[in-house]
């Protein structure tokens, strides 16, 4: 290994070149003759340059020692010889080494001057016209640009592969930007946060109250403020971020307001006697979603057709016997534009829904199925028998480079869905720029039957969608409570009811499914629930300890949250083996066989599903926050880490874009909604009130199909019973509603 982290010389090689993240393996030959390889974000590198680059030596199984670098700084060629073979590696489009060899003979050391600054002179060269000229020189200029940014942002300690994403966003006006307004990055590229943008402006002596510092620091906080759930921020809250972001006390946020207005980023509105701010994509999806609803509404069947006679026939067919709740969803299913069916854990949604097909199927209309995620659309096909899709799918989602950092979908207003009636399960995952654009693709005349649980916790996304149509009671909504699925051993629907109705689960009944383990410490706890993972489950329940149980947690970070509770699951399931590849992975390892989650959608990478022979059955694009796989291959020659998920898709993630990534041993209870897992693992011992509240639990319990073990203390899940806090978020999707309902009706009464 070597001794030195860094290494100064001419680049002689460029074994292997990825073009759309610059990622590059090179030799490099020293000034002592000897060669080393050297790897990393390395945009525009080619052979016949010189370079100094710093970094930290890692020992390749098979290429031996490489220095992975973390900065470098590279220098045109000098000599001749440097130039020609510069030239000559395809550095140029055009150019080889037999027409770099007569550019040189022509210009000499000269040569890069010239093609910079008189690149029409190229044309004296044989083989050369003037546009092939012009192109080449614009070419080289653009070469120039990019060493030129990437060295400018790296004195600003930006990565290399950041300058990388950074420089694909601006092209040649970086540095102008930079300069002017660094904080542009916050709102424009992946990556880059306030905090980030405002540690860059800091370093180019940008004033601490600079009103674009302020007006930047407004944004995030209300980009802060949607991923905490709202959907707007009151003026005096949106001071206080502000001013926990910048360090100023009062900050000047009227004035900037009026900037953000008059450039159209924010609206502000009155809600409850408060002005309000939203940033634009919000208020327009939530003022949409009201008109929308209220124009799907009014389409109404005056005289339905009684179903008595058909419902009777249905449970002949399945021997059943609906409930009156279940006979009335069905009835006003089949009448009103828009209904709402809500219900927890066992209450016959999944009854309705396939008994609502068979009539539609006989009746010869056409039905679409829909769910926010791919594991919620799987079980969905798998309850109905039907073909189910993610709202994504369902609406043909239009791929965006990744640097756009937005989504639009073909569906829409101009190119509808096509269907007599869309039911859409597990709304409570659905935020409000999602029915937002899944409204968009409905047209009056379709039967919109939204399907769901209000009493789980709300959607990642910002909004609470579900509840606020609810509360509007503006829309017809049928509430199951009568428990259908439960055996007479069973006890996971039973307690997910004790638990929504404030009473206490029972534990460790007879021949129950629902066990609780005492545990009085985190070290107690997390070493008892790695023997359960490992051992104790699989041997008592004969399942896989990866594939079919589920570690949820309502934390991150603590003794047993997500993040030390997957490394200890990582070690116990899935150690270390000579058989194993494995690679860094956000300060700890990512090894062949590890169980991973997607984090963030994504829906340009391409995925196939293959037979046991490896021969391809399907393909697309798309893949989805929440999406759970294991680990097949890592491949240190591509550097591609390829991952199947559950739906057997395969996906090649490049070495850059696993920070799409996250180790799954151990999930938070957020991330788990919409999924089920046959056994869930609840560490519950201590935590905040804030968190620890009892629609939290009943979501972690309602995620199990045939057990649940708790292990902790029985005082913290007395708390959580007993801690009924909503979960609050600025939305005024309800008040929306209310108005454009009472609007909608007033039109409609003035038409009669």
């Amino acid at each position: 290994m070597k001794e030195s982290n860094c290494v100064e010389g001419l680049v002689t090689e460029v074994i292997y070149a990825n073009d759309n993240n610059g990622y590059k393996v090179c030799e490099v030959e020293q000034e002592d003759g000897g060669t080393v390889t050297i790897v990393g974000i390395l945009p525009d590198l080619q052979s016949g340059e010189s370079i100094r680059a710093e970094g930290i030596w890692k020992q390749h199984a098979v290429y031996g020692p490489q220095l992975e670098v973390k900065q470098f700084e590279k220098f045109m060629p000098k000599t001749r010889e440097a130039i020609e073979r510069y030239l000559g590696s395809g550095a140029l489009k055009g150019v080889g080494p037999a027409l770099a060899k007569r550019i040189v003979q022509t210009f000499g050391d000269e040569t890069l001057e010239i093609m910079g600054r008189e690149p029409e002179r190229l044309a004296e060269v044989r083989g050369i016209s003037t546009k092939g000229a012009m192109e080449l020189g614009a070419q080289f200029q653009e070469q120039t640009y990019l060493r030129d940014t990437m060295m400018f942002l790296q004195q600003y300690g930006i990565t290399p592969a950041l300058s990388m994403k950074i420089y694909k966003q601006y092209k040649e006006n970086t540095i102008t930007i930079m300069r002017t307004n660094p904080y542009a990055l916050a709102d424009q590229v992946r990556g880059i946060g306030f905090r980030r943008a405002d540690a860059i402006a800091s370093q180019m002596g940008m004033a601490e109250d600079a009103p674009e510092r302020i007006r930047a620091a407004m944004k995030y906080a209300l980009s802060e403020a949607v991923g905490d759930g709202h959907v707007y921020l009151s003026l005096t809250e949106l001071e206080d971020r502000v001013t926990q972001l910048t360090g100023i006390v009062g900050p000047d946020v009227d004035n900037m307001k009026i900037q953000l207005l008059l450039d159209g980023q924010v609206v502000e509105k009155e809600v409850a006697g408060r002005s309000v701010l939203y940033l634009t994509p919000f208020y327009q999806a939530e003022a949409h979603t009201a008109l929308k609803m209220a124009e799907l509404a009014a389409e109404e069947d005056p005289e339905p057709e009684p179903l008595d006679s058909i419902l009777e026939e249905e449970e002949r067919k399945h021997g059943i016997k609906l409930a009156a709740q279940q006979s009335m969803a069905i009835q006003e299913a089949m009448q009103h534009g828009v209904l709402i069916i809500t219900g927890g854990p066992g209450t016959g949604k999944t009854t309705i829904i396939n008994i609502l097909l068979d009539i539609l199927e006989q009746r010869e209309e056409e039905y679409l199925l829909a769910a926010p995620t791919g594991r919620a659309a799987k079980r969905m096909s798998e309850a109905t028998g039907r073909e189910a899709q993610t709202i994504h799918r369902l609406l043909e989602i239009d791929y965006q480079p990744e640097e756009k950092m937005t989504q639009t979908f073909q569906r829409n207003e101009e190119n509808p869905l096509e269907a007599d009636v869309l039911i859409v399960d597990e709304m409570s995952m659905v935020d409000i720029l999602l029915m937002n654009s899944l409204l968009k693709a409905v047209v009056p005349g379709t039967r919109l039957i939204l399907v769901g649980d209000v009493d789980q916790l709300p959607s990642v996304g910002a909004g609470n969608v579900l509840k606020d149509l609810i509360q509007s009671e503006c829309v017809p909504v049928v509430r199951l409570d009568q428990i259908f699925r439960q055996s007479d051993t069973s006890c996971i629907v039973s307690n997910a009811h004790r638990i929504l109705h404030g009473e206490y689960p029972i534990f460790n009944t007879p021949g129950t499914d629902f066990f609780f383990m005492k545990r009085r410490s985190p070290d107690m706890a997390a070493q008892t629930l790695a023997e359960v993972v490992k051992i104790r489950m699989p041997r008592y329940a004969k399942c896989s300890p990866v594939d079919d149980i589920q570690v949820l947690t309502p934390m991150k970070k603590s003794p047993l949250g997500v993040e030390q509770l997957n490394l200890l699951l990582q070690n116990t399931l899935n150690p270390p083996s000579s058989h194993k590849k494995e690679i860094d992975f956000r300060q700890n390892k990512l090894r062949e066989g590890d169980k991973v989650m997607q984090i963030r959608n994504n829906y340009n990478v391409p995925w196939k599903v293959k037979n046991d022979f490896g021969y391809p059955l399907d393909e697309g694009q798309g893949v989805f926050n929440g999406d759970i796989g294991r680990v097949l291959k890592i491949d240190a020659a591509s550097k591609t880490v390829c991952v199947r998920f559950d739906d057997r898709r395969e996906v090649e993630y490049e070495y850059s874009a696993l920070e799409e990534l996250e180790l799954a041993y151990a999930i938070t209870i957020h991330k788990s909604q919409g999924t089920e897992s046959p056994i869930i693992i609840l560490p519950l011992l201590g935590g905040s009130p804030m968190l620890f509240c009892r629609n939290l639990l009943y979501t972690a319990v309602t995620r199990a199909k045939r057990i649940v073990v708790i292990i902790g203390d029985e005082e913290t899940v007395h708390r959580m019973v007993d801690n009924d806090r909503p979960t609050l978020r600025n939305s005024a999707l309800c008040e929306r509603m209310r108005d454009a309902f009472h609007k909608n009706t007033e039109i409609i009464s003035e038409k009669a």
